[in-house]
């Protein structure tokens, strides 16, 4: 007998809601940077260049930075997703490629794995930075606004 790898976590219904909550709170991140860069432009539209804005300028780097790692975030999730439902369509022997051959349905049930397995390891990854980096930029904008307020007195 054929022994079959586990099944992909992504499989299960309340793994699915962890993913779907997942999505849901890399979107609210990526709502958050972009948020934050449109107000600090609002903030400094009628402002000249100097070199007290430096730290402002770190701010929307270190957001920019985080939506972007959101956006790749989202991009390895989504093949993680994609991995899983030919994961599915392989063992129950209807995928057209592979069909019900039990060595060619293990071969490509272990290859698929590893993918699922190193897709999600990279979107955690990117999951975290894109956090840091929004906290990053907003120490970095509570900097920049201390740093004005101080000049001001």
């Amino acid at each position: 007998m054929i022994r079959r790898p586990p099944r992909s976590t992504l499989s299960s219904s309340s793994a699915a809601s962890d993913v779907y909550k997942r999505q849901r709170y890399t979107y609210f991140l990526l709502a958050a940077a972009g948020t934050a860069v449109g107000f600090s432009l609002t903030q400094t539209s009628s402002s000249a260049l100097s070199w007290y804005q430096v730290p402002l300028a770190l701010a929307l780097l270190f957001w920019g930075l985080s939506f972007y790692l959101g956006c790749k975030n989202l991009g390895y999730v989504n093949s993680t997703l994609y991995a899983n439902a030919e994961m599915l369509r392989i063992q129950s022997g209807i995928h057209p490629k592979v069909g019900n051959h039990p060595q060619m349905v293990q071969a490509a049930s272990e290859g698929i794995m590893n993918a699922i397995e190193s897709n999600a390891n990279m979107a955690n990854q990117l999951g975290h930075w894109q956090f840091r980096t929004l906290i990053m930029g907003s120490i970095a904008y509570i900097v920049w606004h201390i740093v004005e307020m101080w000049l001001r007195t």
